[in-house]
């Protein structure tokens, strides 16, 4: 009976011992499910948003720089296209000119006529390359100091930097000491001393040469063949003199400028970027994260980016929380939209994105638990099998 009773006593420690065990498991699953909220996998944005803490060159900790977080309103997005707009106009301040008459460079091919004088009939010039089919074979080249020769001159003529009237009026007074009255024709047959380059979304790519028609901006465009397909019209680079300038198409026909008022120069380079290089990309709670790219005008609209990711996700976005983060002067910038709101939408149709933005939606609270919860799982129910396995 005794060794009965000890059994009994023996068994009933043991029972209340794997029962301490499981309820010790059991808070322990309970404690880690409890501060899971605090823990976030994969991406999620922190407000207030700062950059990582790091040392300077001479070892010194350089404290973590807060980044600024503007909400998106109708009063930034007055502001931020007044300020384009202002930038757009300072630009090109350099760029707009009034044409003049062509001046003669070094190069030039001239044909020299003088009537009533078969003798000179013969003098037709030296056989020139042809650059483009439709340019004569001959004529009189405009040699590298500038000066152009012809039969019967007491000497040759400086023509470089002049026009063609003022050459032909010099030509017919020189002619005058050995001929009476002679009537003199001076033209262009061959434009080689200037030319200016278009390249990139163009159809044909290259130099045009300068010649008595004005070389506006939208004469080098239709010269070089017009835009491709792929033509970003917001997005043009004149490199004059080692300048950049950036030209935006779509914006001057809204200030009311006339892109025929910019005139390039002698060695001008005209780019043309791809809607391609201009892409702002979509990330985060959407339905299908995408590299989002700008219409032919350039324009691309924060809703036209969020339709092109297939717009927010409902089960799993905070629509509370949808940033745009930029770079403005090497440092990061981020605007904030309460998508949630009556009016967002008519603000996202109204925020221009610009080149290489990042539009970032995050996750809801609950989907980021449900995340945590899903790679705890596997912990738990280990734990949860021992507990049961030691009963």
């Amino acid at each position: 009976m005794k060794t009965t009773l000890q059994q009994l006593a023996q068994t009933a420690n043991t029972t209340r011992a794997r029962a301490a065990k499981s309820r010790t498991v059991v808070l322990a699953v309970l404690s880690t499910l409890l501060g899971a909220c605090s823990v976030v996998p994969g991406q999620h944005m922190e407000t207030p948003a700062s950059l990582p803490v790091s040392t300077t060159s001479d070892g010194a900790v350089r404290e973590a720089e807060q980044i600024p977080i503007v909400p998106i309103d109708l009063n930034l997005i007055k502001q931020l296209n007044a300020g384009d707009g202002q930038m757009q106009v300072a630009n090109q301040l350099d760029l707009f000119a009034k044409p003049g008459p062509y001046k003669l460079g070094p190069g030039d091919v001239l044909q020299v006529t003088v009537w009533d004088h078969p003798e000179l009939a013969a003098a037709l010039g030296q056989q020139v390359q042809n650059n483009k089919p439709g340019d004569p074979g001959q004529g009189f080249v405009i040699d590298d100091q500038g000066n152009l020769s012809f039969p019967y001159l007491s000497h040759p003529i400086h023509a470089a930097g002049k026009t063609i009237g003022e050459v032909q009026r010099q030509v017919r007074a020189d002619l005058s000491k050995e001929f009476r009255e002679p009537q003199v024709t001076v033209r262009v047959a061959s434009y080689r001393s200037a030319q200016v380059y278009v390249d990139g979304e163009v159809r044909t790519p290259g130099g045009e040469a300068i010649n008595d028609i004005p070389m506006t901006l939208t004469e080098a465009i239709n010269r070089a063949g017009g835009f491709t397909g792929n033509a970003d019209r917001s997005h043009l680079t004149l490199t004059r003199n080692g300048t950049s300038y950036p030209i935006n198409l779509s914006l001057m026909s809204v200030n009311g400028k006339n892109p025929q008022d910019i005139l390039l120069q002698p060695g001008d380079m005209l780019r043309v970027t791809s809607r391609d290089q201009n892409q702002a990309y979509v990330m985060g709670e959407v339905n299908k994260p995408t590299a989002a790219t700008p219409t032919t005008d350039g324009l691309l609209t924060l809703s036209d980016a969020l339709s092109q990711a297939g717009f927010i996700n409902q089960g799993t976005a905070n629509p509370r929380q949808l940033y745009v983060i930029r770079q403005e002067n090497g440092k990061p910038l981020v605007y904030h939209l309460d998508s949630a709101s009556p009016v967002s939408m008519l603000l996202a149709n109204q925020f221009d994105l610009q080149p290489k933005d990042v539009v970032y939606v995050d996750n809801g609270p609950l989907v980021r638990f449900n995340r945590v919860l899903s790679l705890l799982l596997p912990a738990i129910n280990a734990g949860l099998t021992a507990a049961i396995v030691t009963k």
